[in-house]
């Protein structure tokens, strides 16, 4: 008898853990290979894992709700040399133990360090119904994973000696017409076929080098300077990090608007310019702190969230060298005209290249105005480590109904598209939609959120 240990498998395509969901065994019970023994839980999909081996529960390593990686002992099973627990040695042939010698080199080296043949649950049914040892096919699928059109090839090789099925007694004779033909409907169920592998292609792909444009015709070169570097690089990180989503709505700040223009000389006075942005400014804070998750950063490495309470907003700002971001500190601190002298005093420190280090590190979420420039719609990219950023486009006077179906006035409202960029792994579509409908309702009725001046 030996003790086999049983190890979360590779499911490939990039995932490296599972939650627990159910464990379906218990220590000392008895279980046969291809019975399911787990039920797991990859990228938002449900996964029952099978048995592989045939033999005795001797220690369970997780519960339910456990998060365990590609790698980790799950279980450990006690089976003779065979894979067969002591009490079932009798449902398998003993000319099968020998079968592992048969098995190419790959799926022998797994079989000698423990592991399972690696199969489908599928194939593993296809194989128990058929009366085939996994441990004796060869696989043909990737990395030596044994195929369904593998277990039917090798079934077909070896009819006359076959073992038999489960449920059937040595030497009960071949299977009767009516069993073999709901083994072949069963094997050809769409769900349960696999493709066979192609002859694949790789998928990453080699950055061709530039050709000769001079060859086509007069170029220039000229190097990139520090800070379109800088941002080369930082655009380049965020994009190969995030996954970007856009959620796209439009704000109707005709209050909004009033309510600058009454403001505006009052701030002006102090030294500071109340712009929309500066107003947006402050509506982001009272929204975020509502939705803590997007004033936040992800730590994929410790699989945890990092929700941030300080609210430092970045605010993109153009110059002669490229887009530099400088970060407007604690937001919910500071009055109206704070914040827009602060503003105003950091965007002329930018523009003249007198910024320090310091104030362009730290922020918690971003905010980006080209608007006054112009453009209906863009696509901000997100500022890594941050995990979302808000773009404004141009404010439009337009003509907006106002009622219902069967009461309505036709009003000239001004209009501000919003463009919020979210990391699809922190926030969904319904986070971003709420996010947004608030902080439209928040610029909509700007007395609501008590602005200090």
């Amino acid at each position: 008898m030996m003790t086999q240990a049983f190890r979360l498998p590779d499911p490939g395509e990039g995932i490296h853990e599972a939650e627990i969901l159910d464990v379906c065994v218990s220590v000392g019970q008895v279980v046969r290979e291809g019975e399911s023994i787990l039920q797991i839980e990859t990228d938002k999909a449900i996964v029952e894992i099978p048995s592989p081996y045939t033999g005795t529960v001797a220690e369970i390593k997780v519960t339910k709700g456990d998060v365990v990686r590609v790698g980790e002992v799950l279980m450990t099973f006690t089976t003779d040399e065979a894979g067969k627990a002591p009490e079932q040695q009798h449902l398998q042939p003993a000319e099968a133990a020998p079968a592992v010698e048969r098995l190419p080199q790959k799926v022998a080296a797994a079989q000698a360090n423990g592991h399972p043949v690696p199969a489908s649950p599928a194939t593993r049914r296809l194989a128990m119904e058929l009366g085939v040892d996994l441990q004796a096919v060869p696989g043909s699928g990737p990395g030596g994973r044994v195929m369904a059109e593998d277990v039917r090839a090798f079934a077909g090789k070896t009819a006359p000696a076959m073992p038999p099925a489960a449920g059937r007694d040595v030497g009960a004779g071949p299977v009767p017409a009516p069993a073999r033909a709901r083994q072949e409907a069963a094997t050809e169920a769409p769900e349960e076929q696999e493709a066979a592998p192609g002859p694949g292609r790789p998928l990453i792909v080699e950055v061709p080098p530039l050709p000769d444009f001079s060859r086509w015709g007069p170029v220039q070169q000229v190097p990139l300077q520090s800070v379109r570097r800088t941002t080369a690089r930082q655009m380049s990180l965020a994009w190969a990090q995030i996954p970007h989503v856009m959620h796209q709505d439009v704000a109707d700040i005709t209050a909004l608007e009033m309510f600058r223009r009454r403001h505006a000389a009052e701030v002006e006075r102090h030294g500071g310019k109340l712009s929309l942005t500066v107003l947006v400014l402050r509506a982001v804070v009272a929204v975020l702190k509502q939705f803590p998750r997007f004033n936040a950063s992800l730590d994929a490495e410790g699989s945890r969230l990092i929700l941030k309470q300080y609210y430092h907003i970045g605010v993109a700002v153009d110059t002669e060298r490229g887009l530099i971001v400088p970060v407007v500190r604690d937001v919910d601190r500071k009055s109206m005209a704070e914040l827009a002298m602060e503003l105003a005093t950091l965007v002329e420190q930018v523009r003249h290249g007198k910024v320090n280090r310091d104030d362009l590190q730290g922020g918690t979420f971003t905010i980006t105005n080209p608007g006054a420039i112009g453009g209906t719609t863009f696509t901000p990219i997100i500022n890594y480590p941050e995990v979302a950023i808000l773009g404004l486009a141009r404010t439009r006077l337009e003509p907006v109904v106002q009622g219902d179906i069967d009461n309505f006035t036709i009003a000239p409202r001004l209009c501000l598209p919003l463009h919020l960029a979210f990391d699809h792994r922190v926030n969904d579509g319904a986070d971003a939609a709420r996010f947004m409908r608030t902080l439209i309702d928040t610029l909509h009725d700007p007395e609501s959120f008590l602005l200090r001046i």
